[in-house]
């Protein structure tokens, strides 16, 4: 029996079937197959069920599965021990960011820049992905560190640090008649709408709030970044959905913002897995981009305790 045996057949039961599980091993499906079949001759058991298009665990399968995420979490512990206990710094740090978030006023290219400066033999891996998606692979642990839009309470085992709290509100054309300085939810369904795609933070909450009062938004246009969402709603081709900017701001955009009522709260946060050993390269990376966000939240700050 081989650890990575015990990883390619925790990541399919993850995965319920092979062609995700080899997708996200970076495998061929044949070869994992073939090795997971080795565990299974080697254990004298059958851990999955193959007969239906999604792959099960058998009942074998399901007691076998925390002890193999247990054998590997710590082998992971003692790796990160003896990295510790020797300073040695090595591997790799998987960090994801929601789309626009690495713009000139959270300059994260920056932070990353210095961090392979001063530890160049460490690798890094940056993806932008929506906030939903990086949530669920920081908690698989596919990530190390994320950085992404909260519109619900966490699960327990994710550690977070709300870094930026925004009132969400809905920008308009200057020049737009009809529109006072608030607009209610039932008003703003009435209107094409522009909005960040499914499974971002800020349509999280728009469609929450929609479904509970019993409506169903409008959505018509859909953008990666709130600055495109902004230029779309100048041009007249709906009403946007974005964090609240400054009035002068807007102005300069073409656009004024309405209060919506009632009043939907947007928060990002830096987030990782707490029930996973975390790799000293990941903590040194995690307390320097605390100190970055905390020094773009409030420019005087100066320490932050990682």
């Amino acid at each position: 029996m081989e650890l990575r045996q015990l990883r390619y057949f925790v990541t399919v039961a993850e995965e319920a079937g092979f062609t995700r599980a080899a997708a996200r091993l970076h495998l061929a499906q044949p070869g994992l197959s073939a090795q997971i079949r080795q565990l299974e001759r080697e254990l004298g058991q059958p851990l999955l069920d193959r007969s239906s298009r999604s792959v099960a665990l058998t009942p074998v399968g399901e007691a076998v599965l925390p002890l193999a995420r247990a054998a590997l979490d710590q082998v992971e512990r003692i790796t990160h021990t003896v990295d510790e206990f020797t300073g040695l710094l090595r591997g790799h740090v998987r960090v994801g960011l929601i789309s626009g978030a690495a713009g000139e006023e959270i300059d994260i290219a920056q932070v990353l820049a210095d961090f392979h400066r001063d530890h160049p033999q460490i690798g890094i891996s940056l993806t932008e992905d929506t906030s939903e998606a990086m949530y669920n692979a920081v908690r698989r642990g596919d990530l190390d560190i994320g950085l992404l839009s909260i519109s619900a309470e966490l699960d327990p085992g994710i550690g977070a640090e709300i870094i930026y709290d925004s009132t969400i509100v809905a920008a308009v054309p200057l020049a737009a008649e009809g529109f006072g300085e608030r607009i209610t939810l039932s008003e703003l369904c009435e209107h094409p709408l522009i909005c960040l795609p499914s499974g971002s933070g800020l349509r999280s909450l728009l469609e929450t709030a929609c479904a509970t009062a019993g409506l169903i938004p409008n959505v018509a246009f859909e953008a990666a970044a709130p600055p495109l969402l902004i230029r779309l709603a100048a041009h007249a081709l709906g009403v946007a959905i974005i964090p609240r900017i400054p009035p002068a701001d807007a102005s300069g955009l073409g656009v004024r913002t309405l209060e919506i009522d009632p009043p939907m709260h947007g928060r990002l946060a830096l987030a990782w897995n707490a029930e996973r050993p975390m790799s000293p390269a990941a903590k040194i990376l995690l307390g320097q981009l605390r100190i970055a966000l905390a020094r773009w939240k409030n420019p005087a700050a100066a320490v932050v305790t990682p």
